[in-house]
């Protein structure tokens, strides 16, 4: 696990790495199980009518969908056949075999290698890669692919590098820690897997250069300023002007300071401590000085 980081040999490779892929079994062979990938489809960022709903989405190179277990159903030990790259997804998987023949795809922990056996149940052992319900884990116990509803798959920290912790558990309800900060009660009977997501160094890649972004599916990002008025509210003006207004989307709503969080969802009342905004830090950092 680890960047390896290109000569310097053309403005192309100039600060631009990838991922070594030390945690793949096969590197160079692309072997993924057929019954378990089904056609991705593209919709460059539009919806059924054609109007574009996610902008600068369109092209990259076509991937078939990798077809992830996030419920952990099968009860029983499986056997780790290999670790898979993903291309749908931040964190590697990997390819479990059951004693029934029966295979199926996982989010791959950190550690977890070749020719391990992983298990889900009730009571399990708790080892990394397992997943039990979070009644019957022990406390301080890292975890990820956590279920917001029982029977409904994991939802949670599912992106590489991902890790929650359980800190505690009252009645009937778990408490979790998640990577933003945010402590939540999670329901006991749903389901987590134990240890942190691999890959790691996912984060530290430096693309280098805008072709790469485009085998990823990204189109160039186009500022509100530089459109034509008719575009964006921030558009026009006579030579660069900057704007004239606060940030705002084309629809003319505020982009920052406003809260994005249905203040009237079900679920607020499970939030134990919300995570801290980087605006809010500064804010409060500024009233202490």
């Amino acid at each position: 696990m680890g960047i390896r980081i290109y000569k310097r040999t053309s403005a192309g490779r100039r600060n631009s790495s990838v991922n070594d892929y030390a945690e793949i079994t096969f590197k160079h062979e692309n072997r993924r199980v057929k019954s378990l990938v089904e056609p991705k489809p593209k919709t460059g960022g539009r919806n059924h009518h054609g109007v574009t709903t996610s902008w600068w989405r369109g092209g990259g190179n076509k991937v078939m969908y990798r077809i992830v277990d996030f419920k952990r159903k099968v009860e029983g030990e499986g056997k780790v056949l290999e670790i898979q790259y993903d291309p749908n997804r931040s964190s590697h998987i990997a390819l479990i075999e059951y004693k029934n023949g029966e295979k199926r795809y996982i989010l791959a922990p950190l550690g977890l290698k070749a020719g391990a056996v992983v298990e889900a149940g009730e009571k399990v052992e708790p080892r990394v890669g397992n997943c039990m319900p979070l009644r019957s884990i022990p406390i301080g116990m890292e975890i990820h692919n956590i279920e917001l509803t029982p029977g409904q798959g994991g939802k949670m920290v599912r992106t590489a590098g991902g890790v929650a912790r359980l800190v505690g558990r009252e009645d009937n309800w778990a408490v979790v820690q998640l990577p933003s900060g945010e402590i939540r009660q999670v329901h006991v009977s749903c389901r987590a897997t134990l240890g942190q997501l691999g890959n790691l160094d996912h984060q530290n890649v430096t693309l280098g250069k805008a072709g790469r972004k485009r085998h990823l599916g990204r189109k160039p990002h186009v500022r509100g300023k530089a459109m034509n008025p008719i575009d964006h509210p921030l558009g026009g003006g006579e030579g660069r002007s900057n704007g004239g207004r606060h940030p705002c989307s084309p629809w003319g709503q505020l982009a920052k300071g406003g809260r994005t969080r249905n203040p009237r969802a079900r679920s607020n009342r499970r939030i134990l401590r919300r995570r801290i905004s980087k605006s809010y830090g500064e804010v409060k950092l500024k009233r202490k000085w």
